[in-house]
Protein backbone atom coordinates (compact mmCIF):
# COMPACT_ATOMS: atom_id res chain seq x y z
CA UNK A 1 0.00 0.00 0.00
CA UNK A 2 1.36 3.43 -0.59
CA UNK A 3 0.35 6.08 0.63
CA UNK A 4 1.28 10.21 -0.38
CA UNK A 5 1.76 12.84 1.66
CA UNK A 6 2.09 16.70 -0.18
CA UNK A 7 1.53 20.10 1.57
CA UNK A 8 0.90 22.76 -0.59
CA UNK A 9 2.99 26.26 0.37
CA UNK A 10 3.29 29.65 -1.29
CA UNK A 11 6.17 29.75 -4.04
CA UNK A 12 8.55 31.01 -1.23
CA UNK A 13 7.99 28.65 1.44
CA UNK A 14 9.30 25.14 1.70
CA UNK A 15 6.86 22.15 1.25
CA UNK A 16 7.61 18.35 1.82
CA UNK A 17 6.00 15.34 0.11
CA UNK A 18 6.42 11.54 2.06
CA UNK A 19 5.43 8.56 0.01
CA UNK A 20 5.65 5.26 1.64
CA UNK A 21 5.49 1.69 0.37
CA UNK A 22 4.41 -0.88 3.30
CA UNK A 23 5.48 -4.00 2.01
CA UNK A 24 5.47 -5.82 5.34
CA UNK A 25 1.92 -6.16 6.91
CA UNK A 26 3.53 -6.46 10.72
CA UNK A 27 4.53 -3.02 10.27
CA UNK A 28 0.49 -1.70 10.87
CA UNK A 29 0.30 -4.23 13.64
CA UNK A 30 3.18 -2.46 15.49
CA UNK A 31 1.95 0.83 14.96
CA UNK A 32 -1.61 2.39 14.37
CA UNK A 33 -0.82 4.28 11.25
CA UNK A 34 3.02 4.17 10.15
CA UNK A 35 2.55 6.52 7.50
CA UNK A 36 1.26 9.17 9.05
CA UNK A 37 4.17 8.60 12.14
CA UNK A 38 6.43 8.86 9.32
CA UNK A 39 4.79 12.55 7.54
CA UNK A 40 5.14 13.57 11.04
CA UNK A 41 8.56 12.44 11.87
CA UNK A 42 10.09 13.59 8.67
CA UNK A 43 8.64 16.91 8.39
CA UNK A 44 9.68 17.55 11.90
CA UNK A 45 13.36 16.73 10.69
CA UNK A 46 12.72 18.73 7.65
CA UNK A 47 11.84 21.74 9.20
CA UNK A 48 14.73 21.75 11.12
CA UNK A 49 17.23 21.34 7.99
CA UNK A 50 18.68 24.41 6.05
CA UNK A 51 16.98 23.52 2.38
CA UNK A 52 15.77 27.19 -0.25
CA UNK A 53 12.09 27.48 -0.61
CA UNK A 54 10.75 24.94 -3.08
CA UNK A 55 8.96 21.50 -2.84
CA UNK A 56 10.80 18.49 -1.89
CA UNK A 57 9.71 14.69 -1.65
CA UNK A 58 10.80 11.75 0.44
CA UNK A 59 10.21 7.85 -0.25
CA UNK A 60 10.07 5.66 2.47
CA UNK A 61 10.01 1.74 2.39
CA UNK A 62 8.56 -0.20 5.53
CA UNK A 63 10.02 -4.01 4.88
CA UNK A 64 11.32 -6.47 5.89
CA UNK A 65 14.74 -8.11 6.92
CA UNK A 66 15.17 -10.27 3.68
CA UNK A 67 14.02 -6.92 1.13
CA UNK A 68 16.54 -5.01 3.55
CA UNK A 69 19.38 -7.73 3.38
CA UNK A 70 19.07 -7.39 -0.37
CA UNK A 71 19.31 -3.73 -0.43
CA UNK A 72 22.49 -3.80 1.80
CA UNK A 73 23.72 -6.58 -0.17
CA UNK A 74 23.25 -4.77 -3.67
CA UNK A 75 24.25 -1.23 -2.74
CA UNK A 76 26.62 -1.13 0.30
CA UNK A 77 28.25 -4.91 -0.59
CA UNK A 78 27.38 -6.09 3.16
CA UNK A 79 25.09 -9.59 3.26
CA UNK A 80 22.96 -8.75 6.35
CA UNK A 81 19.85 -6.74 7.09
CA UNK A 82 20.28 -3.13 8.98
CA UNK A 83 18.35 -1.19 10.67
CA UNK A 84 17.59 1.90 8.12
CA UNK A 85 19.34 2.58 4.66
CA UNK A 86 19.04 6.06 3.40
CA UNK A 87 19.95 6.59 -0.51
CA UNK A 88 20.62 10.63 -1.79
CA UNK A 89 18.82 11.33 -4.85
CA UNK A 90 21.69 13.60 -5.84
CA UNK A 91 19.80 16.03 -7.39
CA UNK A 92 19.63 19.51 -6.81
CA UNK A 93 18.32 22.60 -8.60
CA UNK A 94 21.86 22.78 -9.18
CA UNK A 95 21.71 19.33 -11.28
CA UNK A 96 18.92 21.38 -13.52
CA UNK A 97 15.97 19.48 -12.19
CA UNK A 98 12.62 21.36 -12.65
CA UNK A 99 11.76 23.91 -10.66
CA UNK A 100 7.62 23.04 -10.96
CA UNK A 101 8.52 19.59 -9.41
CA UNK A 102 9.36 18.23 -6.08
CA UNK A 103 12.54 17.66 -5.80
CA UNK A 104 13.29 14.41 -4.43
CA UNK A 105 15.32 14.49 -1.56
CA UNK A 106 16.00 10.38 -1.56
CA UNK A 107 14.82 7.29 -0.17
CA UNK A 108 14.92 5.94 3.02
CA UNK A 109 14.23 2.03 3.94
CA UNK A 110 13.87 0.41 7.32
CA UNK A 111 13.42 -3.37 8.25
CA UNK A 112 10.75 -4.02 10.95
CA UNK A 113 12.03 -7.68 12.34
CA UNK A 114 15.89 -5.57 12.95
CA UNK A 115 13.80 -2.55 14.68
CA UNK A 116 11.41 -4.84 16.63
CA UNK A 117 15.07 -6.80 18.17
CA UNK A 118 16.94 -3.30 19.00
CA UNK A 119 14.02 -1.85 20.29
CA UNK A 120 13.84 -4.54 22.41
CA UNK A 121 16.95 -4.86 23.28
CA UNK A 122 17.77 -1.72 24.03
CA UNK A 123 14.32 -1.06 26.30
CA UNK A 124 12.82 1.22 23.88
CA UNK A 125 9.23 1.97 22.76
CA UNK A 126 9.37 0.43 19.33
CA UNK A 127 7.46 4.00 18.10
CA UNK A 128 10.73 5.73 19.41
CA UNK A 129 12.95 3.71 17.57
CA UNK A 130 11.16 4.26 14.60
CA UNK A 131 10.93 7.65 14.92
CA UNK A 132 14.96 8.03 15.84
CA UNK A 133 15.54 6.19 12.81
CA UNK A 134 13.61 7.89 10.08
CA UNK A 135 15.30 11.11 11.70
CA UNK A 136 18.85 9.42 11.41
CA UNK A 137 17.76 8.34 7.51
CA UNK A 138 16.48 11.78 7.03
CA UNK A 139 19.90 13.33 8.29
CA UNK A 140 21.77 11.08 5.83
CA UNK A 141 19.60 12.21 2.84
CA UNK A 142 20.49 15.76 4.30
CA UNK A 143 24.14 14.95 3.64
CA UNK A 144 24.94 13.89 7.76
CA UNK A 145 27.23 11.38 8.26
CA UNK A 146 28.64 9.76 11.23
CA UNK A 147 32.16 8.67 10.02
CA UNK A 148 34.20 10.62 12.55
CA UNK A 149 33.56 11.67 15.86
CA UNK A 150 32.76 15.14 14.91
CA UNK A 151 30.38 13.81 12.36
CA UNK A 152 28.66 11.86 14.65
CA UNK A 153 28.32 14.28 17.72
CA UNK A 154 26.93 16.89 15.44
CA UNK A 155 24.47 13.97 13.86
CA UNK A 156 23.46 12.76 17.13
CA UNK A 157 22.76 16.52 18.74
CA UNK A 158 20.53 17.00 15.62
CA UNK A 159 18.32 14.00 16.05
CA UNK A 160 18.36 14.76 19.78
CA UNK A 161 16.65 18.29 19.07
CA UNK A 162 14.33 16.81 16.15
CA UNK A 163 13.02 14.00 18.22
CA UNK A 164 12.36 16.34 21.51
CA UNK A 165 10.63 18.53 19.02
CA UNK A 166 7.57 15.22 18.64
CA UNK A 167 7.92 14.12 22.33
CA UNK A 168 10.75 11.80 21.65
CA UNK A 169 13.04 11.01 24.47
CA UNK A 170 16.76 11.48 23.30
CA UNK A 171 17.93 7.89 22.20
CA UNK A 172 21.30 8.45 23.45
CA UNK A 173 20.68 9.05 27.11
CA UNK A 174 20.49 5.54 28.39
CA UNK A 175 24.03 4.35 26.75
CA UNK A 176 22.43 1.69 25.07
CA UNK A 177 21.69 2.99 21.58
CA UNK A 178 24.56 1.92 19.05
CA UNK A 179 22.93 2.45 15.36
CA UNK A 180 24.90 0.12 13.37
CA UNK A 181 26.94 1.02 10.33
Amino acid sequence: MKTEFISEVAADTRSLSVDVEITDPAWRGMLPDPAALCRHTLSAAFGLLDYPPRAYEVSVLLSDDAAQQALNARYRGKDSSTNVLSFPSGESADTGFPDEMPLPLGDISLAYETLVREADAGGLSFADHFCHLLVHGMLHLAGYDHENDDDAEQMEMLEIEVLASIGVDNPYQRGTMALQK
